[in-house]
């Protein structure tokens, strides 16, 4: 599992925890970001990391609820370990109706939640990768069995060479790729083409993406990325 890239919220009132999660995350390649409150949580877009870290009991607005909140009234599946002195059965379960992936009670070594959470990004990431085919970003969906690409309901044309720089995308959140990367991995080596027909193809992918052809995002010196 590339750990590069990969985004992390943590949601906690406990400063000091916070502090020493975002330190020992970050040692193991993570971008972290902190919010000491679910409602500072909603205003970071929790939906657009790659995990949250969750507190139970937090100010007006609880963990429950906001997990809550993000898988019904946002429909969002983004992972979500809690982190709780709540520990009793009914607790746990009521963190696992809501959607959890992992439950971990206060007090916790470092080293299992990083255990823990390396163990649910790769879980997420297979999902992602295998449910039904299909990859999703809002009303994006490529389907990987069928070789097309779904925008609102519609079927976009692509080119074999824009589905196949679309899937790569796609399948690596937020990942930068050099143009060489991209020449590598979708033409191959047998194939002698410039770093031009790259950014031709990326062009033609944005006016089909409409609107979300600004995620599909270029990063000056270093390749283009796909912004969830």
């Amino acid at each position: 599992m590339e750990i590069k890239g990969k985004r992390i919220l943590i949601v906690d009132d406990e400063e000091d925890l916070c502090e020493i999660l975002q330190y020992n995350l970050g040692n193991e390649g993570y971008d972290t970001a902190v919010a000491h409150s679910a409602e500072e949580a909603v205003e970071k877009s929790p939906g657009s990391f790659d995990l949250l870290l969750l507190d139970v009991m937090m100010g007006q607005i609880s963990g429950f609820k906001l997990a809550d909140m993000l898988r019904k009234e946002l429909n969002n599946n983004v992972p979500i370990i809690f982190l709780t002195a709540k520990d009793t059965e009914n607790d746990v379960l009521t963190g696992f109706s809501l959607g959890a992936d992992d439950y971990i009670a206060k007090p916790f070594s470092v080293n299992e939640l990083i255990a823990r959470v390396k163990a649910v990004l790769k879980r997420s990431q297979k999902d992602k990768v295998k449910s039904h085919g299909i990859l999703k970003f809002e009303v994006i969906e490529l389907d990987t069995t069928r070789k097309r690409l779904i925008l609102n309901n519609k079927k976009i044309e692509l080119t074999k060479k824009e589905y196949e720089i679309m899937k790569l995308l796609l399948e690596n959140q937020n990942k930068v790729f050099s143009r060489e990367d991209i020449l590598e991995k979708v033409w191959g080596n047998d194939v002698i083409v410039t770093d031009r027909t790259v950014d031709v193809n990326i062009t033609r992918l944005r006016i089909k993406l409409g609107d979300f052809g600004q995620n599909l995002k270029n990063k000056t010196g270093y390749g283009y990325f796909f912004e969830f």
